[in-house]
């Protein structure tokens, strides 16, 4: 079977052909636009796959513990995704840790699939194919994807609205770490891993973590979710199997209270979102007089005639004149 024609390679995803998902995935990255009809074809067939996403600041050390994670769910007998998202070149526009070298131990488990995707810029810090990266790992059959964010600090907000659960890593040593990031990221955890907790200052982290929910929490009722803190030491695999099992509880509170309909659900939504802002700007930039006009408009408002919502406004008004 064919590698190139879209629905071959969409059954043959199906079928579980790694190649055939690093095919496709390179094609959403790229654009390329045989990607839309072959993950047309697979969309039926996904949405069973536990999605779960580690963020947190440079240096906390989320590759290594993305591995420990790895290692504790194929003990568990359960095929495991990596999307680990990565700055991207300014050369090639691609992962710089194109080979994901920190997990090169997995490479060959056949089923264990890892894949480093560029940043391509995105400021939440999850590149704009991620969506259909997630669902080409969902359809070869992985229990679960893991997505390791590229760790960019408080503006990485994206993944909760990627993932069923997002675990927070920090850890002791980085000075106001907690103040620097609460204004952020703190949010959106639903579990708190303190990685390297072998070093001086884990306790202050979590005391500072302990502190924050108490206010964050405060008078809401006990069927809220409350993250949970987990100290681990990635490097040994310490605390790891504690963190699966918050994560396990997770799951089934969002199972039991409907939440996890309702995220999955909001997910799609910024999904669309983002899916009918590209197709309106390419709607908008299609032909030669819509450009002309855009440009006119850049001209306006650098030369002082017109203000940014009057140049946008213009350009509205001339999409709509166009015959």
């Amino acid at each position: 079977m064919s590698l190139e024609d879209p629905v071959e390679l969409a059954e043959q995803v199906l079928d579980g052909s790694t190649r055939a998902g690093a095919r496709l995935i390179s094609w959403a990255e790229d654009e390329d636009p045989r990607a839309r009809e072959a993950l047309d074809h697979i969309h039926p067939h996904t949405g069973t796959a536990k999605i779960l996403g580690i963020t947190g600041p440079p240096g906390s050390g989320k590759s290594t513990l993305v591995d420990k994670l790895v290692d504790h769910l194929r003990g568990q007998d359960l095929t495991v995704g990596v999307i680990a998202v990565d700055p991207t070149s300014p050369f090639t526009g691609g992962a710089v840790l194109a080979d994901r070298i920190r997990m090169t131990q997995r490479a060959t488990d056949p089923e264990v699939f890892v894949r480093s995707m560029g940043s391509r810029g995105a400021l939440g810090g999850l590149s704009p194919a991620i969506f259909d990266a997630v669902r080409v790992l969902d359809a070869l059959g992985k229990d679960v994807v893991l997505i390791e964010t590229v760790g960019v600090g408080q503006g990485e907000v994206d993944i909760v609205k990627t993932a069923d659960s997002v675990v927070l890593v920090a850890v002791p040593g980085l000075g106001d770490d907690i103040q620097n990031i609460k204004a952020g990221i703190m949010e959106i955890a639903d579990v708190f891993a303190v990685n390297k907790a072998d070093r001086p200052g884990v306790d202050r982290t979590v005391a500072e973590l302990e502190t924050h929910l108490k206010l964050a929490y405060e008078g809401q009722g006990e069927e809220a979710w409350r993250p949970p803190i987990v100290t681990t030491i990635a490097s040994d695999g310490t605390g790891v199997e504690h963190l699966i099992s918050s994560l396990d509880d997770h799951r089934a509170h969002l199972e039991a209270t409907g939440e996890l309909t309702e995220r999955r659900r909001t997910r799609v939504e910024h999904e669309l979102m983002l899916e009918l802002r590209e197709q309106l700007l390419a709607m908008v930039f299609d032909e030669d007089q819509a450009r002309s006009r855009f440009q006119a408009a850049v001209e306006d408002v650098t030369q002082g005639k017109a203000s940014p919502a009057q140049a946008i406004q213009a350009i509205l008004d001339g999409w709509d004149d166009t015959p």
